[in-house]
């Protein structure tokens, strides 16, 4: 009686999954231009125009013990409300530091981002540098543009 009962709950369950997973396997595969996205990683695209996303304040050198700081200016109206990142690489990709901003409600008066925060960091290595300035709004648009600097 109790090896009915173990084949019932614990058995059963494993061979109807495995029988209805090759059945909707199955129906996949007879599909081979459908695309699976489980999970997207790409974000909507804000417009191109790079003059709707600007970095400002940022010089084109900088000493070690100069802080790089900087200001973002926004002219796209989709973006009145979102979370800001500010990201420095190397020229290897390899991520220096970042900052995030979240919930930069600004509306249309043309305010700079961060809100009543800086972005403010020191470089201490030599070298040359990539900035990244990313805006992520609420409706999950991007827009970015980035700059370049070197660090003496």
């Amino acid at each position: 009686m109790v090896s009915k009962k173990i084949l019932v709950v614990f058995v059963m369950p494993v061979i109807l999954s495995l029988i209805f997973g090759s059945a909707v396997l199955a129906e996949v595969l007879q599909k081979p231009d459908r695309e699976l996205n489980l999970w997207p990683m790409t974000f909507t695209t804000g417009s191109s125009n790079p003059a709707e996303i600007k970095i400002i304040g940022l010089s084109s050198q900088y000493s070690t013990s100069e802080p790089i700081e900087i200001t973002v200016r926004i002219n796209d109206s989709s973006f009145d409300c979102g979370d800001l990142y500010v990201t420095i690489h190397t020229q290897t990709n390899d991520v220096i530091t970042q900052g995030g901003f979240f919930e930069q409600c600004f509306g249309s008066g043309g305010k700079t981002l961060p809100i009543e925060d800086t972005f403010s960091r020191i470089i201490d290595t030599p070298g040359s540098y990539k900035i990244v300035v990313e805006m992520l709004s609420k409706e999950l648009l991007n827009i970015s543009t980035s700059g370049t600097f070197i660090v003496q």
